[in-house]
């Protein structure tokens, strides 16, 4: 009687081992910049491959510009006697900072409610390349939609009259806004996990981008309206701005208006130091 044998597979090609995970502080940093930068570029790819959205994102903000310059202009007070289109320009420039809450919102939460997010989380690459990626391909589209608008504004009439240093600052506590923002953003777009929720975004962001001395002094609203208003990030930036480049602006005694600047500081930063963290941790947390 013959003894019965187990059956042996036959040898086949073996799967790739995944690379190993880099000793060190500096090689950790490299693998996380690199990871970073492939996930931007698979961004851009998606962008790529839907021109016409893309440039409907950035040709957004330049309606906003025309409607509210052209259409409205003519009923709104400008502080101090003004040009109109350079009262209005810092407003429009940190209102498409905010409204781009939602595009960041619905992509983070498309990758999550399909998959992707878990699929990149069983991959050997730095944990943080997932929404760092999604951080720098963001940003990169804010400084292009920037500069569309500038563009704009410069075509309407407004220009900056402090020169290019201070200008540079006000661009810079723009893309201070939106880069706190952006975490804000990532972070309920994972909680969520469902881009349908872009709708309760929108019901956020909305009254966050109109509740502002954008278009009216918070001195001139219901004393707690108008102190929302006054108190709003969104406030802090815009008067920064147009401190900053020289435009005309509602002025005001209140701690808010007198230390527009600085609180254009301090509330991105504050905003960052809460929902950075909150973001990477609920992204570690995603199966539990």
């Amino acid at each position: 009687m013959t003894a019965p044998t187990t059956a042996v597979p036959a040898a086949g090609p073996l799967a790739p081992l995944p690379p190993p995970v880099p000793r060190g502080a500096a090689a950790r940093l490299r693998r996380s910049v690199a990871d970073t930068w492939t996930l931007t570029l698979r961004t851009f790819r998606h962008w790529a491959r839907q021109p016409g959205a893309l440039l409907l994102t950035l040709l957004f903000p330049v309606l906003l510009v025309l409607m509210f310059g052209y259409l409205f202009g003519g009923q709104m007070r400008v502080p101090g006697g003004g040009g109109y289109r350079e009262f209005l320009m810092p407003g429009m420039f940190a209102m498409t900072m905010v409204f781009g809450v939602e595009s960041t919102f619905t992509a983070v939460a498309a990758d999550a409610a399909r998959g992707v997010t878990d699929r990149f989380r069983s991959l050997p690459i730095a944990p943080s390349a997932v929404v760092a990626g999604r951080c720098v391909a963001d940003m990169l589209n804010t400084v292009a939609a920037l500069a569309v608008m500038v563009v704009c504004g410069r075509l309407v009439g407004w220009n900056w009259h402090e020169g290019a240093a201070r200008a540079l600052g006000a661009f810079a506590l723009l893309l201070a806004l939106r880069f706190a923002l952006l975490w804000v953003g990532i972070h309920l777009a994972l909680v969520s996990g469902n881009p349908e929720s872009v709708v309760a975004i929108q019901i956020l962001v909305w009254p966050l981008g109109f509740l502002s001395n954008t278009f009216a002094a918070p001195e001139s609203m219901p004393g707690w309206l108008g102190a929302i208003a006054a108190w709003n990030p969104l406030s802090a930036t815009v008067a920064a701005t147009r401190e900053l480049f020289g435009n005309p602006g509602w002025g005001g005694d209140s701690f808010a208006a007198r230390h527009a600047i600085e609180l254009a500081v301090a509330w991105p930063v504050v905003i960052t130091l809460v929902f950075l963290p909150a973001a990477v941790r609920k992204y570690a947390r995603l199966d539990r």
